[in-house]
Parts: structure tokens; sequence; C-alpha cells
């Protein structure tokens, strides 16, 4: 499970984000992403300071659609009193099933873990996967 943090980071900037995505790309590990998150993904790139157009969004948000699991959360969760959009992440996180959030954000990271499922950076995420 991938927030938005780390879907954007790896668009655009590329690093440990990137190869996170491509992991979920080649189907080594399972990603699953909700509708808000999408939303959230596209807000955040249409912004003008990452210089892409519409189409190009459009077709980054297709690939994501295409390569992750698509889930509705049916729970509302209130674990992230000072990003309450942080939640939806937590939210989709338990309808995936997940066992593990990869994100860059501090409010989730310092949860540490969410009901059994542990929040990790996508370095942390990759150092336990390349130790496997």
């Amino acid at each position: 499970m991938c927030d938005t943090n780390v879907i954007v980071s790896a668009v655009v900037f590329g690093g440990p984000p990137r190869r996170v995505l491509e992991l979920v790309s080649e189907g080594k590990v399972a990603g699953a992403l909700s509708l808000a998150i999408c939303w959230e993904v596209e807000a955040v790139l249409l912004r003008p300071k990452f210089g892409l157009t519409g189409a190009q969004v459009a077709a980054i948000i297709e690939a994501l659609r295409d390569t992750f699991y698509l889930v509705s959360p049916q729970e509302t969760v209130d674990a992230v009193p000072d990003d309450p959009d942080d939640n939806r992440v937590l939210e989709a996180a338990l309808a995936a099933g997940a066992d593990r959030v990869v994100t860059g954000d501090r409010h989730l990271l310092s949860l540490e873990s969410y009901r059994g499922i542990r929040v990790l950076s996508p370095a942390e995420f990759l150092k336990e996967w390349e130790a496997r």
C-alpha cells in the first residue's frame, strides 16, 4: 500500500519511491489504491510546480489504476488528527488487507503501525525487501 507522497515522489523525483512502484508494476509486490488516493495524486500532480499537462497526469492515473488493485474502503478511520487526509490511506490499507503502508508522510510514519499494519518509509521497505 503506497500513499500519495510515495506515488508523487516516484513520478517526479525517482529514487526509493520509484523503486517501490517498479516492484508493484513488476508484480513482485501487491499494491492497492482507493479512488480517494487517486484523486489526491491527480490534484497534486496537476500543481503548476510539477509542469505536467492534464494529459500526462491522466495517463499517470490510468497507469496507476491498471497497476494497483482498486479498493473501496468501508470503514472510516480517525487515527491522524493532525492531517485527516492521511486517514484515507489507512482506510484503503484496511480495505486491502495490507500488511504495510509505504509512505514519506511524517504523520503516518509517526504511527509506526496501525491495527497490525506496519508503516514504513520507502527506504525502510526496500531494505526489508532486499533482505528477504
